[in-house]
């Protein structure tokens, strides 16, 4: 699956509006659609998904481009996100409500959150997702995020039904810190382990 063009376009302004040496997570990476594209962008990009062999080919496949991909396998049920660590968290394509707080978390002050999902109106269109726990309520995604400077929002029946969110911590910006070690990894990440 090709990545998503409002996410390319976003990864990209955010990117060239940061500067330096920002950091980016995927959350529920997959096989790095997203993930290649932040380290692409410019980002040190972290990537954390619950499937091993996802995880793998994911910092393969930013491998293959030319660009590192940190890669951390976790069950997000079970491990929290780090805090404030992130000039931008991506979502795409998952939803897990109870992870909401941690995404707001996980930007530094200042930081953006991206995300894209399924809303209740892809039921219409006779494809998965059609499960309620994966499918936003109209406005749901905006309002998990009222806290933040919402830079855009919008939601669109077609060609799938999602809700896309841009949003940025009202907190005053500063710069990234810390090492490249995530929770679960005793050392910094680092594909050569794999």
């Amino acid at each position: 699956m090709s990545p998503s063009p409002f996410i390319v376009e976003w990864t990209e302004r955010i990117a060239r509006e940061r500067g330096g040496n920002p950091r980016a997570l995927d959350v529920a990476m997959g096989r790095g659609r997203h993930a290649v594209p932040l380290a692409r962008a410019g980002f040190r990009t972290f990537g954390v998904d619950v499937r091993l062999d996802a995880v793998r080919e994911a910092v393969t496949a930013g491998h293959r481009e030319g660009v590192r991909v940190r890669g951390w396998c976790a069950d997000l049920t079970q491990h929290p996100l780090p805090r404030a660590r992130f000039d931008l968290v991506l979502v795409s394509r998952y939803l897990q409500r109870d992870l909401f707080p941690e995404v707001r978390a996980a930007v530094v002050p200042g930081g953006v959150v991206i995300y894209e999902t399924f809303t209740t109106a892809q039921r219409a269109l006779g494809r998965p997702p059609t499960s309620p726990e994966h499918l936003l309520e109209p406005g749901e995604l905006r309002r998990c995020f009222d806290l933040f400077d919402v830079l855009f929002y919008e939601e669109v029946a077609a060609p799938d039904a999602v809700a896309r969110l841009v949003a940025r911590s009202r907190r005053s910006s500063n710069a990234s810190a810390g090492n490249d070690t995530l929770p679960g990894c005793a050392e910094p990440c680092d594909e050569s382990a794999w």
